[in-house]
């Protein structure tokens, strides 16, 4: 577990160029080796593990499809707070942090002024719970029964008439296989958040770096 969050690759784009290269230096031996690989959905770095590992699973990070989402939320809650006015107006206003939040994660007093957004507006309180009902599809171990509560999502996303919505699910519904990889591979990029943020500090802790291949070995080092 400990090799797993080594620092193996340091490059300063995302270009599918970038992480040929790296399938390149760990070699076909290396690459056939490879059973799975967690990432979000960039397309770069999917056409390079085709290339290089065509037998190789790609997960989508559930981390990135429900930030995907939030942004949906976020397009609806615009949208409804441009078109209301009066009493409903004051009541989305200033709610974009708790609409991002899960209920079982709210506190008492941000669930009852949720609430009352929701009985004014029905297209939010469908948008939030369309969120919250999404992080079941994680739950699953078995792929069919993670298909079959899928298509229920789906079915309610795309009745929502919410057109951000709908879009989203469509979005879901295309890159639906590598989602459902979860359920075979227990794998994600959460460390790799992780990583980032401690790479972060050692970046403002030296104010920035004009040598970036000195940059690149203070990385390395942090995480032998």
């Amino acid at each position: 577990m400990h090799n797993a969050t080594r620092v193996l690759w340091v490059v300063k784009d995302r270009k599918e160029s970038s992480l040929l290269k790296f399938y390149d230096q760990l070699g076909q031996e290396g690459c056939q080796r490879i059973e799975a690989v967690a990432m979000d959905m960039w397309k770069p770095y999917e056409k390079a593990t085709k290339a290089r590992c065509p037998h190789a699973a790609i997960v989508y990070d559930r981390f990135h499809v429900e930030q995907g989402f939030k942004r949906v939320i976020d397009v609806v809650r615009r949208e409804e707070y441009a078109k209301v006015r009066g009493q409903e107006r004051n009541a989305i206003k200033g709610l974009m942090y708790l609409l991002y939040t899960y209920p079982r994660n709210l506190r008492r007093k941000d669930r009852r002024r949720l609430d009352e957004a929701f009985k004014l507006n029905r297209r939010l309180f469908t948008t939030y719970m369309l969120q919250e009902e999404l992080t079941h599809l994680w739950s699953y171990t078995y792929e069919g029964a993670a298909v079959k509560w899928f298509g229920h999502w789906y079915s309610w996303a795309i009745r929502s008439r919410i057109n951000p919505v709908k879009n989203f699910a469509r979005s879901i519904k295309a890159h639906l296989s590598g989602i459902l990889a979860h359920c075979k591979h227990k794998i994600n990029t959460s460390f790799l958040e992780g990583m980032n943020n401690k790479i972060k500090v050692i970046k403002r802790i030296a104010f920035g770096y004009r040598d970036f291949e000195y940059f690149f070995l203070k990385i390395r080092g942090a995480f032998l």
